[in-house]
């Protein structure tokens, strides 16, 4: 049998003060179990990283620290987001742990997926992706909105693994090599697939939100899905280089027909299909205009090369 090595439980915190006692209950179950059975080092530890919670978040991971050695915890100094506070607890445990798994709070990542995902590890994988088996749960609209995210990325050429989040197993040496890239704009489900050491996949049915409210909306999730295909493909970019140059072509199509029908005489001067154009034209340009726009404000904010996260304090016995 193999040798138990050192797991973090890495769990992001953004206002999750009603789930946090039945989280730490469960995980911690969870983590003992591994333990007695020889599969994870005693050393082991859940990680929760507060990511500047306005409730009572940080003053509950303080009080379940004092309480349980299984629990440790770092403060963020102000709120920097899902994926930030992801990778600040990972790059925090690749110094401690020898593995990691992330996974969210609310409960919803099946607790139970994480024995085989040990499994997989001990296996040779370095990394393993928890993937849900199926969306009966979701609503037809995120269903069907969550199912074209996923192919509209594949479609972009981006690398994803299809219905995974951000509930994974990552090797020490991922980590590693995760900690060398740069970029302020994070999109986990696509980075982690480029490091490309030996990976597999536990499927897991997803729960309902254990308690609280979701913590990303609607509008969040555009924002994220955008932040993923432009960090991750500049097909969007092409489409306009494409769709430009077809309208130029029907631009000189129409410019041949109106000199025919001006040769044989039959002109009916109208502003219909000159007002049209114009609409069409200027609205295409300022899409092309505001597309290319997002690309060069990223590229600012990445040369600014600014920290992408701060801990104000961390709790580890």
């Amino acid at each position: 049998m193999n040798k138990p090595e050192i797991l973090y439980l890495v769990v992001p915190c953004y206002n999750e003060e009603e789930v946090l006692d039945e989280t730490t209950k469960r995980v911690c179950e969870k983590l003992n179990t591994l333990i007695a059975s020889g599969k994870i080092d005693g050393k082991s530890r859940v990680l929760y990283v507060n990511d500047g919670s306005k409730d009572q978040t940080w003053m509950i991971i303080n009080r379940l620290f004092q309480d349980n050695p299984l629990v440790c915890g770092i403060n963020l100094s102000r709120n920097r987001g899902h994926q930030n506070a992801v990778l600040a607890g990972l790059m925090y445990a690749k110094e401690k742990a020898d593995f990691a798994i992330s996974m969210d709070a609310d409960l919803q990542d099946d607790i139970n997926a994480i024995d085989e995902m040990v499994d997989k590890y001990y296996a040779g994988n370095d990394v393993v992706y928890g993937v849900r088996s199926s969306r009966k749960k979701d609503t037809f609209f995120k269903k069907t909105t969550a199912e074209g995210f996923y192919k509209l990325m594949k479609w972009m050429g981006v690398d994803i693994v299809f219905n995974h989040a951000d509930y994974r197993l990552m090797s020490r040496r991922v980590l590693e090599q995760l900690g060398e890239y740069k970029e302020v704009h994070l999109f986990l489900r696509g980075m982690i697939p480029l490091i490309g050491y030996p990976s597999d996949v536990v499927y897991y049915e997803r729960n309902e939100r254990f308690a609280g409210e979701s913590k990303y909306p609607l509008k969040k999730m555009l924002a994220f899905a955008f932040d993923g295909i432009s960090s991750f493909s500049i097909k969007p970019i092409r489409f306009i280089v494409w769709l430009g140059f077809i309208i130029f072509i029907i631009s000189l199509i129409m410019l041949l027909y109106s000199v025919v029908q001006y040769l044989v005489g039959y002109t009916v001067p109208g502003w219909s299909s000159l007002i049209v154009s114009v609409w069409a034209l200027g609205g295409l340009q300022l899409l092309a205009i505001g597309i290319i726009g997002e690309y060069i404000g990223k590229v600012y904010m990445e040369t600014k090369g600014r920290p992408k996260y701060a801990i104000e304090k961390i709790l580890e016995k």
